[in-house]
């Protein structure tokens, strides 16, 4: 709403130096010629928390308000959050109450340690600072979202030093940082602001207001005349703030750097409801940072080691996204993966991505990285069927990396050949049959329904709800169909569909060494409309407004002799097919509860949302946790010497049952 400030006596009330003793400068006839350009400096007090707690200082409308920008931001725990100019803290506090990661900094001493005050009395973890918003004491890329709330936007002389503000907040905002401003609604104000005013606060307290507009009319200058009954005038208080436009705004934060720009409404409560000065119309502004992290020094005195990440190309097409291009899903998985390796301390970090001069520039590599950490599951040039290609380039350069190598990509790609090999070691599998590219007449020989999948393939492309069939004559339509879609010089696999639980299970290791089978997960498709098909497939992975997206993960609710005989089995394929490093394993249970294997996937999706993360987040593991443990993974296989100068990743044990891993 407002800030406070006591005005100083005007030029001619001065005399050697010394006040006179008045609280008051009475009329005047240009109220911009007594704002200070600092007056934001000293009007944040307990008189603040008086003529503006009707709105600042009410915890109902605090919890409202919080209720709202958690729902506008899509706020998560894990989330470090900034409340920019917070005040006494009230929504830092509200936040922190709710469980999430915030802090709060404002200029006000006074305020700050009310805030501090407040977090002693209810034993909250809330953190505060004093500073100035246009130079934060904060590093770069720290945190995840960043509140200006109560209109605390414009305050300054110029609009280059609002720039500057946002600038600073562009700085500590990671990729994909989100910030949200609640301000005033410049353009309704400019034209509806009331000259004069007056409301009481308290029983003994009232507070007399005037406003006009600047010279240049890009500002509201306010003043303010608080009196109590029996003590006259106590303040006499002059502050001006900024008009801004949404087009003005939405130009403004372009120019610091800010894309994704979106106005929402947001309603002024107030139990008083007399003048409500600039907080009477506003605005809450979301924005997004799109930008590169900031490059970081290796912590620690020794060497630290050097690691090529190797990812698909995002300026290549990709036939198995939705858009057959990288979209900004994809750029922010990018960024969350990035964000976490940064968390590991005794590395740095250098991404390849543009595999038009990737044969060039791998013979670079050598001898300058330590090794590589391939999650290139696009494949090379982006193509499913050459992500073998990536690992047998890296061999021919002889440049270690983390991973399984060529032969059990190729292996696990073709989903036949994987049934064969879990058959011939008595691992149980689905009744399927094998099409080949050429034939147009089949004998399934299986019970229906059955799942018509592609039998070499990722991302479960082509796997939708409508690849079920349950008569002879809906899995004709299926296969036609699917040989349109695909191509008619594609195999598929015709399998029996099993209507038990959707496992996956996932192992960080290696047998040779320290081996983790994390905890197995299974799909929650409660929310599914009952008409489809319970099927983790492409639209699960790929489209938003699929109700498909609806479906959910959760450990996995199984007979200990079932699990049991599903890990044994898990490890001895891994060894057999020879996976390295990390791998998951799709299981489905029949009608009976036995299990059954669906497919292998030594280089799985390794997404900050992903199943291999969702399983390392039941086993108690970050997602940077999860990326050094298969770091490490690596390390013991090529026999590295741990580096002394940073934490060694992924050596604690983990904090679940041991039984489920196995040296």
């Amino acid at each position: 709403m407002t800030d406070e400030i006591h005005a100083d006596e005007p030029p001619d009330s001065r005399r050697k130096g010394k006040r006179r003793d008045r609280r008051t400068i009475g009329p005047v006839p240009n109220l911009e010629e007594h704002v200070k350009s600092d007056w934001w400096r000293g009007i944040f007090n307990r008189l603040y928390l008086k003529t503006d707690g009707d709105v600042v200082d009410d915890p109902r409308i605090t919890e409202r308000e919080i209720d709202r920008i958690a729902r506008v931001l899509h706020l998560q725990p894990d989330e470090k959050i900034l409340d920019l100019c917070c005040g006494q803290g009230r929504h830092t506090l509200e936040l922190v109450r709710r469980g999430y990661n915030a802090e709060g900094l404002d200029q006000s001493h006074y305020l700050i340690q009310r805030a501090r005050a407040t977090a002693k009395k209810e034993g909250l973890p809330a953190r505060f600072r004093e500073g100035d918003a246009r130079r934060l004491p904060y590093r770069t890329d720290t945190y995840d979202v960043v509140l200006v709330l109560g209109n605390s936007f414009g305050y300054f002389d110029s609009v280059e030093e609002d720039l500057r503000v946002l600038t600073e907040l562009r700085r500590i905002l990671k990729p994909w940082g989100r910030v949200l401003l609640d301000v005033a609604d410049g353009e309704y104000l400019k034209e509806h602001f009331q000259a004069r005013s007056w409301e009481w606060i308290d029983d003994a307290m009232f507070v007399c207001r005037e406003r006009s507009l600047s010279l240049d009319e890009q500002r509201l200058i306010s003043r303010e005349v608080i009196t109590d009954v029996e003590k006259g005038v106590v303040a006499d208080q002059f502050y001006a703030e900024r008009l801004y436009t949404p087009e003005a705004l939405r130009r403004l934060l372009e120019k610091a750097g800010f894309s994704g720009i979106a106005f929402h409404e947001i309603a002024t409560e107030s139990q008083r409801n007399q003048d409500l000065g600039m907080m009477e119309r506003r605005h809450i502004v979301t924005a997004v940072v799109r930008k590169e992290w900031s490059p970081v020094k290796a912590r620690g005195r020794e060497r630290a080691k050097h690691v090529a990440v190797m990812l698909g190309d995002p300026a290549r097409p990709d036939a198995l996204k939705p858009s057959c291009t990288f979209d900004d899903d994809d750029f922010y998985t990018i960024d969350q993966m990035k964000a976490a390796l940064r968390e590991l301390e005794g590395y740095r970090f250098t991404f390849l991505c543009k595999h038009d001069t990737l044969i060039q520039d791998l013979p670079k590599l050598k001898g300058k990285v330590d090794y590589v950490f391939n999650l290139c599951d696009e494949g090379f040039d982006n193509d499913p069927r050459k992500e073998l290609h990536v690992p047998a380039l890296l061999e021919i350069f002889e440049i270690p990396y983390t991973g399984s190598g060529p032969q059990s990509l190729a292996f696990c790609y073709d989903k036949s050949l994987v049934r064969g090999v879990a058959k011939e070691m008595g691992i149980p599998v689905p009744d399927a049959c094998f099409i080949t590219p050429g034939d147009r007449t089949y004998d399934v020989g299986m019970k229906l329904p059955a799942i018509v999948k592609p039998n070499a393939g990722d991302s479960s492309f082509g796997i939708t709800q409508k690849s079920i069939a349950h008569t002879i004559e809906e899995l004709s339509d299926v296969i036609s169909t699917l040989r349109t879609t695909l191509g008619y010089d594609r195999s598929l696999l015709v399998e029996e569909f099993l209507p038990g639980k959707d496992i996956s299970v996932g192992i960080i290791g290696n047998p040779s060494g320290y081996c983790t089978v994390l905890p197995i997960i299974e799909e929650d498709y409660s929310a599914l409309p009952p008409e489809l098909p319970r099927i983790c497939g492409y639209e699960a992975k790929w489209l938003p407004d699929s109700p498909y997206w609806k479906i959910v993960s959760r450990p996995a609710d199984l007979p200990e002799e079932t699990e049991k005989m599903i890990v044994q089995c898990c490890l001895a394929l891994f060894k057999r097919l020879e996976c390295r490093d990390y791998c998951r394993f799709d299981w489905r249970l029949d009608e009976h509860g036995n299990p059954k294997l669906l497919e292998v996937n030594p280089n799985p999706g390794w997404c900050w949302d992903g199943h291999l993360a969702k399983m390392a987040k039941y086993a108690g593991l970050t997602y940077a946790e999860m990326l050094g443990r298969i770091l490490k993974a690596a390390e013991d296989r090529f026999g590295m010497e741990p580096e002394t100068g940073g934490r060694e990743t992924g050596k604690e044990p983990l904090p679940f049952d041991l039984s489920r891993q196995t040296a």
